[in-house]
Order: C-alpha cells, then structure tokens, then sequence
C-alpha cells in the first residue's frame, strides 16, 4: 500500500496533535505520530526512520547544547547570579519600579552566559520574585515580569535555540549570535520601559542611589562572570573557536568561577549539577532525534513541498511571507518546545523564505525570537510555568499581566521583520564572509 501526500499528512499531523492533547511528552508523541504511516507505506520500514533519528546526531555542533547547559546550572549553583543582581541593583534599582527594572537587567546579563531560559526564569526568580513581593510588588507583575524577561536566553548571545538552528540549517552560528544582539537589547529596553510604566501607575518602591564605591563593588564582583559573553562570541567571530569548543570553554570557565575563585561550589555539588544538566540535555536531544524522524517522513511525502508550493502561489511578497512565518511560529510555540519546532517547521519554512529573498539569518532570528515567545504562552509556556510555581500562583492568574508585557515584545518583533538590517547590521559588519 502507497499512501498519498494528503493522507500522510492528516494521519502524522492529526496523530501528533491527539497525542500532545492527551498530554504524551512532544518528544514522545513526535516519534510515535510515525508509527501509523511507517507501517502503512510499503516504501517504508521502521529501520528507515530509526537510521534517521540517529544521523541526525551525527553532528558536532550539537554537543553544545550539553556544555551551555552545564555552564548555566554552574553559574546558578555557584551564586553568580547573586553577583549579576548585585550588579543589575546598582545599575538600575534607583529607576522607578528599582526592582523590576533589575530582573530585567539580570536576565539581559545571564542571557549572554547561559544561553538557557529556562535557567534564567529559575534562577533569578527564585531570588527576585520573593524579594519583589517582599518591597511591595505585586505578585503578578513580579511572576509575569520575572518570565517574560528570561525570554532573552534564547535571543541575546549565546543561545542554545541558535546552535541547534545553525546545525540543522547550516547557517553561521557566529552570524547567529551577532544577529540576536540587537533585537535581544531592544527587547530588553522595551521591558524596562514597561517596567516603568506599571512603576508610575501602581507607585512602586524606588531604592537609594549607589555610590561610586557601591558601582565599583558590584562591578569587581560580577566583572569575572561578564567574561563570559566575551569569550564565547569574541572566539567564535574571531575565527579561534567553534561553538562547540566555546560551549566548552563557557563550561569550564563557570566550573573554574565556581570552584576556585568564588569557592561556592563544591566537589559534593558536582554529582548533583552533572545530574540535571545530563537531564535536561538528554530530554533536549531525544526530541532532535524524534523531530528529525518526524520531519523526514513528512519530507518522504512531500508535504514540505506541498506547502512551499500553497505559499509561493500566495504570492505574498516578503512582508508578508515574513508576517506569515513569525504567525506560524508563534503558534506552533503555544504546544510544542522551541528545538523540535526548528527541525520540523524552520526545514519546511526555509525554502518558502528563500523564495520570498529572506535572508537566511533574519528568517533564523523571526522564527527564533518567535519560539521565545512561547515560553511565556500557555499551554506550554515553560517559563511562565517556572515562574508561577516560584511565585506560588496558577500561571491563568498571572496572564494578564502576561499579555500586556508582551505587546512591546511583539512590537520590536514586527520592527525587525520591517527592518532586517537590525539583525543584519552587525553580523554584516563583523563577520562580513558568512554573507557570501
């Protein structure tokens, strides 16, 4: 028996949905969505699609992922992140709304060393969320605050979410990392605007204005762990190291931090720090696999170019194959992780965007910035979720709040999709060959 295009589609596509709907992990649920149609098509064996989960790991590039994790959980377990408050206060705790504006700073801080969100919400928010409520806060706003901010993981340079793009469409990771700076910063800035906003209108607290001694203090103390971002990019656009050799380095500068300079990890903590990174890396990799397989088998039918086919005939130029994109994005991102979501849709999409003369790096940071989004939107909404549990609130109480902090996000979203060149500006200046 040959299956048609059509039907391969409603049977993985639907099967998938059902799957999800029933709360079947996505990593799961993207493998098992094959079974049917492999079983089905005579064309087809299991072994087939087993063969390419496996070679889609196959990939150097890919160990980063488990070395940039590693060095998040290093950098929260050695109290670094302390530091980087300590920093963040001092930078902006004086503004209206003093403590809003340092959880978004501390998040634009470790976003350029962690590369996880995930990280970010959680340790942040443990200490930023009880001491916003503490200060007189409002629960809400610090949960929804604390979430939206730890978006900038994915987006400010380095990013895990940009690794597993650049290995699976192969696109410069470095150019990745130069194109997300920008947007990330806006983003940031439109938060602190935000901020400020609520802090006029529900008069929120604003903290004493530092010294030069308490600048200096904090800056000495943080200036070790800001070294970080400098050299992870700074090797990459350098041409000195890959990512995978800068995921290593950012790893074992974290554990040499931690362990000798700041002496706030231990030998004992390491079983338990290897521990969660090997978990939260392996659910990550299991889901390339899945996703790969799954994305291949849509490919075997031809449904990538069915649907390239349905949007070039819409001709809808490149504002709005553009818009298009980042509306996919964003939806598929309220029911499935960021990493499979790049293998299934960012491989189906890209033909459609290099139809339309998307640049390669600005289609990456649309659909990046896109998925980072879904961090904070229910029903999967990690962050968001992480964030509410700290804050000892169910993530529908927190929602309003949510939506309107993401409304500025979404504005510098639709800017650069209306201005590429402010993601391409700086990869174009500094790493003008991954521009050929």
């Amino acid at each position: 028996m040959i299956i048609s295009t059509g039907v391969a589609c409603i049977i993985m596509v639907g099967g998938f949905l059902l799957l999800v709907l029933i709360r079947v992990p996505v990593a799961f649920a993207l493998g098992i969505a094959t079974v049917p149609v492999v079983l089905m098509d005579m064309r087809l064996t299991p072994f087939i699609v087993l063969d390419r989960m496996f070679q889609s790991y196959n990939s150097f590039i890919l160990l980063a992922v488990p070395f940039f994790l590693l060095a998040a959980n290093l950098m929260n377990s050695g109290k670094i992140t302390d530091r980087l408050i300590d920093l963040s206060r001092v930078l902006t705790g004086w503004m209206p709304g003093g403590l809003g504006h340092v959880n978004v700073a501390v998040s634009m801080l470790f976003a350029g060393i962690s590369g996880s969100s995930t990280a970010d919400a959680a340790g942040c928010g443990k200490i930023l969320i009880p001491a916003m409520v503490k200060e007189g806060y409002d629960r809400r706003f610090a949960i929804a605050i604390t979430a939206c901010s730890s978006v900038m993981g994915v987006i400010i340079p380095p990013s895990i979410l940009m690794v597993v793009w650049g290995g699976v469409m192969q696109v410069s990771v470095g150019a990745l990392f130069l194109a997300g700076a920008i947007p990330g910063l806006l983003i940031g800035f439109a938060l602190m605007a935000t901020v400020y906003g609520y802090a006029k209108v529900y008069d929120y607290p604003i903290a004493l204005r530092p010294t030069l001694c308490d600048l200096w203090r904090a800056f000495k103390g943080a200036f070790l762990a800001m070294l970080t971002p400098v050299l992870v990019i700074g090797g990459i656009v350098g041409g000195i190291v890959t990512p995978t050799e800068s995921a290593i380095i950012a790893a074992g500068y974290a554990l040499i931090l931690g362990m000798f300079v700041y002496r706030t990890v231990t030998w004992r903590d390491l079983g338990g720090i290897f521990y969660e990174t090997g978990r939260f890396a392996s659910i990550s990799l299991f889901a390339i696999g899945t996703a790969s397989g799954f994305g291949w088998t849509l490919a075997f039918f031809n449904v990538p170019r069915l649907i390239v086919t349905f949007m070039t005939s819409m001709e809808f130029g490149y504002f709005g194959t553009a818009l298009v994109i980042a509306a996919l994005f964003l939806f598929f991102g309220l029911f499935i992780d960021a990493i499979p979501t790049i293998i299934i849709l960012g491989t189906v999409l890209m033909p459609v965007a290099a139809a339309a003369d998307i640049q390669p790096v600005v289609f990456a940071i649309i659909g990046i910035v896109s998925l980072a989004f879904g961090l904070v939107t229910p029903p999967y909404g990690l962050c968001l979720l992480i964030s509410a549990a700290i804050g000892g609130m169910n993530v529908v109480q927190v929602m309003r709040d949510v939506v309107i902090i993401l409304i500025p996000m979404l504005i510098i979203l639709f800017l650069v999709i209306l201005f590429p060149e402010i993601a391409l500006w700086l990869p174009a200046t500094l790493m003008p060959s991954a521009f050929p």
